[in-house]
């Protein structure tokens, strides 16, 4: 390929990413300087070498899924942040009462605000995970969330629903007992630990102690026995692009995005890069998106971060977010 149909099927790319519409010769005559025939003759080459697709309701051009691939590894330069998006995700990163999967959490609202897609988290717990604090939180008189938080910044909650004979105070009082004697305790002793040493405690200062351990029991039971974990953002930001406007696709796509065991998928054709780009059929998840991801480790917590949108992606855009991501990442890191 020489640099005149690099230019053109960069040009190409980025104006169907822009407009979602194909791209015909006459703009491409105004801007190479060229004349029609030479412009057809050059995409009719590029598609040839399969990196264009002819589009059946006008003459104009479409990028393929290789047209995409060649364009992200050889033409495309990330772009860089605007002051304000900048400013929004330094919020999170300065902010240092903000423990690993918190932060996450906040990071991937903004990525799906600023790109418009869907952005995903993908976790996986260290084994070398410390009790920092359980927390009890009373959402009304019969629902409760216990919160468990450990020293290297991972948060779980789970809600249970309780009687309204059980005293929300005595659940408290279990919790500052639990983390008067267990804090520091490696995640998977909990378990042990909460049976032969604070039962025999709390049977003597709880009435109804059976029920309220029970409570504690499955909030560190859950924690242990979830190896990984995921968080999904903006589920309908990306079918509103206009490749996504039939009812079916829509709701597909949903079901795939609510689904625990697809979404693992995205975290399957993993790599060693600090950033990949799949496309198509090379995302394991979906043939009708692309998914760019970034893996990360920080204080013993690793995961990745995805954001999955159409083909039809502003790649540059994407590519140079996560590339501040990422450095903030190793940065959390050292």
């Amino acid at each position: 390929m020489d640099e005149r149909q690099k230019n053109i099927l960069k040009e190409i790319v980025e104006g169907y990413i822009k407009e979602a519409r194909p791209i015909g010769s006459k703009h491409l005559c105004t801007k190479f300087n060229c004349s029609s025939a030479t412009i057809r003759n050059e995409m009719a080459a590029l598609e040839k070498l399969g990196l264009l697709e002819k589009n059946h309701i006008s003459s104009g051009r479409i990028p393929s899924e290789a047209g995409y691939k060649y364009y992200v590894e050889n033409l495309m330069q990330p772009k860089e942040l605007t002051g304000e998006d900048m400013l929004k995700l330094q919020t999170i990163f300065s902010n240092k009462n903000l423990v690993v999967s918190e932060a996450i959490e906040q990071c991937l609202e903004i990525i799906s605000d600023i790109t418009n897609y869907t952005s995903i988290s993908l976790g996986k717990a260290s084994n070398e995970n410390f009790l920092r604090q359980i927390s009890i939180i009373p959402l009304d008189e019969e629902h409760l969330v216990a919160l468990v938080c450990t020293d290297k910044g991972i948060v779980k909650n789970k809600q249970f629903t309780i009687s309204k004979n059980i005293n929300i105070a005595e659940v408290i009082k279990t919790s500052e007992l639990i983390n008067k004697m267990l804090i520091g305790t490696p995640i998977s002793k909990l378990a042990e630990r909460l049976e032969y040493e604070v039962k025999p405690v709390i049977s003597k200062q709880i009435k109804q102690y059976e029920t309220i351990y029970d409570i504690f029991y499955k909030a560190f039971n859950d924690f242990i026995s979830s190896k990984e974990n995921f968080h999904v953002v903006g589920k309908t930001k990306m079918l509103e692009q206009p490749e996504y406007n039939d009812t079916n696709e829509i709701r597909r796509l949903i079901t795939k995005l609510e689904d625990e065991n697809e979404i693992k998928k995205i975290e399957k054709n993993n790599d060693d890069k600090a950033l990949s780009i799949y496309i198509g059929k090379e995302t394991e998840f979906d043939d009708n998106v692309t998914v760019i991801k970034t893996n990360y480790a920080v204080g013993g917590q690793k995961g990745t971060i995805a954001i999955v949108g159409p083909k039809r992606m502003e790649y540059d855009k994407v590519v140079g977010l996560l590339n501040t991501l990422n450095k903030w990442l190793e940065e959390k890191g050292e």
